[in-house]
């Protein structure tokens, strides 16, 4: 079962310069050279965007924050923690300081935190930093908005990944009754959730669970995002490791040669 978490970076907003937009030009420039995997040049130009931020709004600035904060998400998805949680951390502290403990702003350093945390083991300094995120989130936004759906899907992915599948199991349904209550029964959002939900249930061998799930979700995104996307792809490998566990082996062989055949298309 893939365990998913998810760094809170809805956006990349670095901004820069002598001119305010200057540097935020910089951090978008930034951002687009990360996602091109020029990870190295990403990283001095957001640097720099960062510097110049601090010397146009100063050190305290929330702007500067969300440019600490996206430099710290470019170390961790390269697989740096040590560089990421010391800015992560500066970013939460200017944060709390200059918007409030409960602002939604926190609640996503919190969860940044905590994630670098999980991924490391270390569960125990994760899951105070999950709750209190969680708490913010569900302040700011409401029991029922559909981005209260991520740090729900997290929290349950930290407690999946520790095998408590029973804790995992409702803030995983919670975030899918909420995301096909506010984005319609058909949404990827719903599909990603029900593959969540399948996985915990694949993980216990709890199969007569799993399987409806997993070909629900399938269903959905061959709908909504055509029947060659990616995304298809990634469901049909679950569910080719899926039936090979069960000992259903030709839906197994089918399910991955199809998901390589839509790999390959795709380079």
């Amino acid at each position: 079962m893939k365990i998913k978490l998810l760094l809170c970076c809805a956006a990349f907003l670095l901004s820069t310069s002598v001119h305010a937009e200057d540097w935020k030009e910089l951090g978008d420039q930034a951002a687009q050279l990360f996602q091109q995997g020029q990870y190295d040049k990403a990283v001095q130009l957001a640097k720099k965007a960062n510097s110049l931020a601090e010397a146009e709004l100063g050190p305290d600035h929330p702007d500067v924050a969300e440019s600490l904060n996206n430099i710290a998400i470019m170390y961790d998805t390269q697989g740096h923690p040590d560089l990421a949680l010391p800015l992560y951390q500066r970013a939460l502290e200017i944060r709390e300081v200059a918007l409030g403990p409960d602002n939604i702003a926190v609640a996503e350093s919190l969860s940044n935190i905590a994630i670098l945390y999980a991924m490391q083991g270390q569960f125990e300094k994760a899951e105070p930093l999950l709750k209190r995120s969680l708490a913010i989130n569900e302040m700011a936004l409401g029991a029922t908005h559909p981005d209260l759906a991520v740090p729900l899907n997290n929290f349950a992915s930290f407690y999946a990944m520790q095998g408590k599948f029973a804790a995992a199991e409702p803030l995983y349904k919670q975030a899918l009754e909420i995301r096909e209550n506010t984005l319609g029964h058909e949404h990827p959002d719903v599909a990603a959730s029900l593959v969540n939900l399948a996985g915990i249930y694949d993980a216990q061998d709890k199969n007569a669970l799993a399987e409806p799930l997993y070909a629900r979700a399938l269903a959905i995104d061959e709908t909504a995002l055509g029947a060659d996307h990616p995304d298809v792809a990634a469901i049909l490998e679950t569910m080719a490791v899926f039936y090979d566990k069960t000992g259903n082996k030709a839906k197994a062989t089918a399910s991955k040669k199809r998901a390589e055949k839509i790999r390959a298309q795709a380079q």
